[in-house]
C-alpha cells in the first residue's frame, strides 16, 4: 500500500492545484516508463498502481467537473490500455512523456515561487 490513502494524504492532496496534481501524476508515469525500459515489470506495476491511486483521488476530487472531469478519466483510460491492456489508442510512453511534461514545469515553477 503506497499511504495515499491517508486522510491526510487526501486532504493534501485535494489542496493542490490541478496543474499541481497532474504534475505528480506525470512523475509516476515517467516512473512507470522507466522501470517499463528497464524490464522492471514489478517496480513498473507498483508505479503504475501509485499512478492510478492518484488519479482516482482527482477524479474524487469534488473541484474537478465537466471537462476537467472527463480529462482525468480519459487519462486514466489511456494509461490502463497502454500498460495493461491491448493499446487500442495506439498511445506511445513518448506521448504520454510530452503530455505530462508542461504540468511537471508549471508546478514546479508554482513551487520554486513559494519558497
Amino acid at each position: 500500500m503506497s499511504g495515499f490513502s491517508s486522510e491526510s494524504f487526501i486532504q493534501r492532496w485535494h489542496s493542490l492545484s490541478l496543474v499541481e496534481q497532474f504534475g505528480n501524476i506525470g512523475s509516476e508515469v515517467e516512473r512507470v516508463i522507466s522501470w517499463k525500459k528497464k524490464n522492471n515489470d514489478d517496480l513498473a506495476t507498483q508505479a503504475l498502481y501509485r499512478t492510478l491511486e492518484l488519479l482516482d483521488l482527482s477524479i474524487g476530487d469534488s473541484r474537478w467537473k465537466g471537462g476537467t472531469l472527463k480529462e482525468l478519466t480519459r487519462v486514466r483510460e489511456i494509461l490502463c490500455d497502454l500498460f495493461v491492456g491491448d493499446n487500442i489508442y495506439n498511445t506511445s510512453p513518448e506521448f504520454l512523456s510530452r503530455y505530462f511534461y508542461p504540468f511537471a514545469v508549471a508546478a514546479r515553477k508554482k513551487t520554486e515561487a513559494h519558497v
